[in-house]
């Protein structure tokens, strides 16, 4: 059995409970892998990511932009287009993302990562 003894538990980390609390809602992760990969028109965005709605879609990008992680950048046309590409602090978040996604190669089922897929 194991010794959980009397120390009491530490308190969780702030930055893990900051990073949570923007990538831990739904569809934050998938946008900024995208992303990862090259600026990104939202229209080809949202086709990217099968299931996520615009209005979703719309949300998290201003969520992200205000975090300092993305930016918007409007191609004046015409037509007139709206892209999408990761700041320095944004692109900086590709090692712990592609770790992550080792870690669910080994560790999670498909199951468990169900609706995960992107692409452009």
């Amino acid at each position: 059995m194991a010794d959980h003894g009397e120390q009491p538990c530490r308190r969780v980390d702030g930055g893990i409970s900051r990073v949570f609390a923007l990538f831990g809602k739904r569809w934050t992760g998938q946008i900024v892998s995208v992303l990862l990969q090259r600026p990104v028109h939202f229209a080809e965005l949202r086709r990217a990511i099968p299931g996520i709605s615009e209005r979703m879609l719309s949300d998290r990008l201003t969520e992200l932009g205000a975090a300092g992680l993305v930016i918007r950048e409007v191609d004046e046309g015409p037509p007139l287009r709206v892209a999408y590409r990761l700041t320095e602090a944004g692109a900086a978040m590709e090692p712990a993302l592609k770790e992550l996604g080792r870690w669910a190669d080994v560790h999670l089922t498909r199951d468990d990562a169900a609706g995960s897929g992107t692409g452009c």
